[in-house]
């Protein structure tokens, strides 16, 4: 509920394994991550464990269709479950990240001079990213307005004028197609300094997942699942709020019982405050 209070959120999702009841075996699942971004003084994630990778479970998560559900700006690769959000009324930020790995791949496998010519104008575009990423959304858009702007239109132009020469089916054309075919997205947030450039800040989040998956292996079952996925919404938040997950998760069950449920969530990451010591 805390999160969807917000107009930007990031998203992502990561495979992990789930027993499946009766036969032993395990199945691959999703952790689905959300969270608000590096310029929103919420520090908040929110991991939602599903089943599958269908794109029902983004939209139950963001409460679409429907009047009440949220209608804000979506950071998010390329991935097709994502799009019925976008036909619901949710803007589409593209990750401009994605574009310069697909470019990058070029370089680094083929000595591609496609690759490394969109690399250059992929480097601009982030000096301007590291210039302005201290500053309040009005200052970051005009910056990236007078600075950014003129490269993502020079890039897409010498984008459009490669696609006619490249052959199809080629590595190229299908790095040139992504940035391409997703233009507006990709450069959204040159227009709206609320908006980051890439979705890194939320595969950040879900790295100690990816890391962690290798130690415990498998969730139990699908309850099991999204119990585990509340605890690291908690312990990940909490860490981004630059608390220790332990102090915070102990404070938090000592303070539970006689916590009024009208205060609930002043026990919120973003929102805790260590109990005073006593002498």
């Amino acid at each position: 509920t805390e999160l969807l209070k917000h107009s930007v959120l990031h998203a992502d999702e990561t495979p992990v394994a789930m027993l499946k009841p009766g036969n032993g075996k395990t199945h691959r699942a999703y952790l689905w991550s959300y969270c608000t971004t590096a310029y929103n003084l919420t520090k908040a994630v929110v991991f939602d464990f599903a089943d599958s990778r269908a794109g029902q479970h983004a939209r139950d998560f963001l409460g679409l269709p429907g009047e009440h559900g949220w209608h804000g700006s979506l950071v998010c690769d390329d991935f097709s479950g994502y799009k019925a959000c976008f036909e619901m009324g949710v803007t589409e930020a593209g990750c401009l990240a994605h574009a310069r790995r697909k470019f990058h791949e070029l370089w680094a496998n083929h000595q591609s001079t496609i690759g490394e010519r969109a690399l250059r104008f992929f480097v601009q575009l982030y000096e301007v990213e590291r210039e302005v990423c201290e500053l309040d959304a009005t200052h970051r858009k005009r910056i990236r307005q007078e600075r950014s702007r003129p490269v993502a239109d020079a890039m897409h132009l010498w984008l459009a004028e490669q696609r006619k020469k490249v052959p199809e089916g080629s590595a190229t054309i299908k790095a040139i197609d992504y940035s391409l075919g997703r233009w507006q997205a990709l450069t959204r947030y040159i227009d709206d300094g609320e908006l980051p450039a890439d979705n890194n800040w939320v595969e950040n989040q879900i790295r100690p997942i990816a890391i962690g998956r290798n130690n415990w292996l498998f969730a139990g079952s699908l309850r099991a699942g999204k119990r585990a996925a509340a605890v690291m919404s908690l312990v990940q938040s909490a860490r981004l709020n630059g608390h220790d997950p332990y102090g915070y998760l102990k404070d938090v069950l000592e303070r539970l019982p006689t916590q009024p449920a009208s205060r609930i969530d002043d026990l919120l990451p973003h929102r805790w405050q260590a109990a005073p010591a006593t002498t």
